[in-house]
């Protein structure tokens, strides 16, 4: 049976938004107490699998009402993966981190204590309740399998990977939570990057080290969640592993409004995948007819960070890629179809003298309008750069607001690095939505939003019954001041990475949310009016 998106509200988009407010962040890494380093477990950089980097995910690990961060690294691996291999291991090793928000601004390192450091090369972390029980769980993809944390609910996790039946071989990377048959329970998309060899060297110098295209092309896998803390591989029988590709990172969302998730796959070098779910277990590759395959000229890409969103307010969920080039923007035009509108949107001239790859469109001076966030770094050296902001003008125009954004931003004072992954979250929930980006070898940053003058807000926290519990995959719709918003709570995108669960709105002038709308991924229709804005609210499916 056909699920049909029912919103009793017209989709409008915003033709005049309001006075802009300099976006604006400051540095907040030292004063919340985040003492992370990223490792890349050697002297110098000298492979592909030591330059991709790692992500980092926001969630509420402990239920207070606060985002929790988890931020990966890679480490020192066995002889002869690494070229220029530490000659002295570091001590002590490096690992992943979980940071617990204290909700004062700062945060504690409960690494040991949650049992969460992880023995692993790390590339991703993704987070979803996908036993329903009310806590947050965590996957981290990396080099030679998947680690899968449950949350015990009581402030540490236990490792089931191995009871959960999450074999994931080869080299995992980017990956996303959905429930692509919508039976309540949150399935796993696992990306897998090459099939690295660590004893190939046939390179020219100046390249640095082998490229993704020396190395035979992966599949990617799908799990699916049986609602009884297991998994089974479904890749051969969805028609997934029928493809392989080179993939970095992975989003999945509803994109033609059927109500079924769909799935978005950034490959590297290799034409991009976009896996429309075909409601009877299966995906169809329909990349190529939608024209998000390729590049504007038809190339190959460099595809990084995939983003879903409606960036236009009509109501149609678009798509945003960060990219080692020009960055991609597409316009959802339905009928499975989107156009290329990277050019006239302005983003190739701005962007293309970056590598991007860590990414977002969120709002950040709440003024109804999606912005987006691009994270720049060195792609086969450690070329440090500086990072953007470009807010969303309406109409398909973006500028570039980096130079007012703050000390760090500022031409003279701009800090560069080599970022890689980024996550974005609400972490003081003051309405603003505030980012955490992770270096390459280096510390990370977490910048505060501190934009004022900016719009009212809302954020949405969906707890589900009948759907999964996270209501991953429902449509929240608003209408505030005639104009209608809608987005969609997602589980897994940008660049190894996933934001902050609760779906937050910009409302510009409007001090109440005249309607909110929720569509569940069950087909139950909730509808709450006259909405007070400027805070967090708990919708509860009935």
């Amino acid at each position: 049976m056909q699920f049909r998106l029912l919103i009793p509200v017209l989709f409008l988009a915003a033709t005049e938004p309001p006075a802009p407010s300099p976006i604006r962040f400051e540095d907040a890494t030292r004063k919340a107490g985040i003492r992370f380093e990223h490792s890349f477990g050697a002297q110098q950089l000298g492979s592909l699998l030591e330059s991709t980097g790692a992500g980092a995910v926001w969630f509420d690990y402990n239920n207070d009402g606060y985002q929790d961060l988890y931020v990966v690294s890679g480490k020192p691996l066995g002889e002869g993966i690494h070229p220029y291999p530490l000659r002295k291991a570091p001590d002590p090793a490096p690992h992943n981190h979980l940071y617990r928000n204290n909700r004062d601004g700062t945060f504690t390192d409960v690494t040991q204590e949650a049992g969460v450091a992880s023995d692993l090369y790390s590339m991703a972390a993704i987070a979803a309740d996908y036993d329903n029980d009310g806590n947050e769980d965590l996957l981290v993809t990396g080099y030679g399998r998947v680690i899968l944390y449950r949350n015990r609910g009581d402030g540490t996790f236990e490792d089931v990977t191995e009871k959960a039946g999450l074999r994931v071989p080869g080299w995992s990377i980017g990956a996303a939570w959905l429930d692509y048959d919508r039976d309540g329970c949150v399935d796993l998309f696992v990306g897998r990057y090459v099939k690295f060899d660590p004893a190939y060297r046939a390179f020219y110098a100046a390249d640095n080290y082998p490229g993704p295209l020396d190395y035979p092309a992966e599949t990617n896998m799908l799990f699916h969640n049986n609602c009884d803390g297991t998994f089974s591989d479904v890749s051969a029988k969805s028609g997934i592993s029928g493809l392989k590709g080179r993939t970095m990172g992975v989003t999945a969302a509803d994109f033609d409004g059927d109500g079924y998730p769909d799935i978005y796959v950034a490959n590297d070098k290799t034409e991009n995948f976009l896996f429309h779910n075909q409601r009877d277990g299966t995906f169809k590759n329909v990349a190529m007819e939608a024209g998000v395959a390729y590049g504007q000229n038809g190339e190959n890409t460099s595809a990084m960070g995939p983003v879903f969103a409606d960036l236009d307010g009509d109501g149609k969920v678009d798509l945003w890629v960060s990219d080692s080039k020009y960055n991609r923007m597409f316009r959802n035009m339905g009928g499975l179809r989107f156009e290329d509108t990277t050019a006239q949107s302005g983003i190739s001239q701005m962007a293309a003298q970056y590598v991007s790859w860590g990414t977002t469109a969120q709002d950040f001076d709440n003024d109804g309008l999606p912005d987006l966030f691009v994270v720049h770094g060195g792609l086969i050296h450690l070329v440090p750069q500086e990072h953007s902001i470009f807010r969303n003008l309406g109409k398909w125009k973006f500028e570039d607001v980096s130079s007012t954004a703050g000390p760090f931003f500022a031409a003279k004072t701009a800090v560069k690095s080599v970022g890689r992954g980024a996550a974005f979250a609400d972490y003081d929930n003051d309405g603003r939505m505030d980012v955490f980006i992770v270096n390459l070898g280096a510390p990370a940053v977490l910048l505060r939003n501190t934009t004022a003058g900016g719009g009212h807000w809302l954020g949405v926290k969906l707890v589900g019954k009948k759907s999964n519990r996270d209501g991953i995959g429902a449509q929240v719709a608003v209408v505030a001041g005639g104009v209608h918003q809608q987005r969609e709570r997602i589980a897994g995108s940008g660049y190894l990475s996933q934001d902050d669960g609760r779906v937050h709105f910009g409302l510009g002038k409007s001090a109440t949310v005249e309607k909110l709308t929720v569509t569940w991924p069950s087909g139950t229709v909730q509808t709450l009016d006259k909405v007070t804005a400027d805070r967090v609210i708990t919708v509860e499916e009935k």
